[in-house]
């Protein structure tokens, strides 16, 4: 998967380069700007972002979401003024330990992998 161009980003690119090689090894990956962010889909459904406000933004099985928000740094991703279930902003950054980031992304990719291709 080439990198986008990020000359200009308002998201955190070292977090975007650990997201690369996490999902490196999976198939059907792909880069996208999106929600201010740069965003990983996986067979056609977004997994995980480089958010722009930092962190990760998370796409996850939605019957996951109480278990995963006990974690202090997740919470529901608020769109138009509602938590999202199934969406969570994860507040951990680039320096993160590989295990911890990678678990997390797992969340976001399993749950792609789970739908119907698009």
């Amino acid at each position: 998967m080439p990198p986008l161009d990020t000359s200009v980003v308002a998201y955190d690119v070292e977090m975007a380069d650990r997201l690369r090689e996490i999902l490196a090894g999976e198939r059907g990956v792909v880069e996208k700007q999106m929600f201010g962010g740069l965003a990983f889909t996986v067979a056609g459904h977004m997994a995980v972002s480089a958010s722009g406000q930092g962190g990760l933004l998370l796409r996850i099985d939605p019957a996951h979401t109480d278990t995963l928000v006990v974690d202090p740094r997740a919470s529901r991703f608020v769109m138009r003024g509602r938590e999202m279930d199934g969406w969570l902003r994860v507040d951990i950054d680039a320096n993160a330990a590989d295990d911890e980031l990678t678990g997390w992304v797992k969340h976001g990719v399993d749950y792609a992998r789970s739908r119907p291709p698009k």
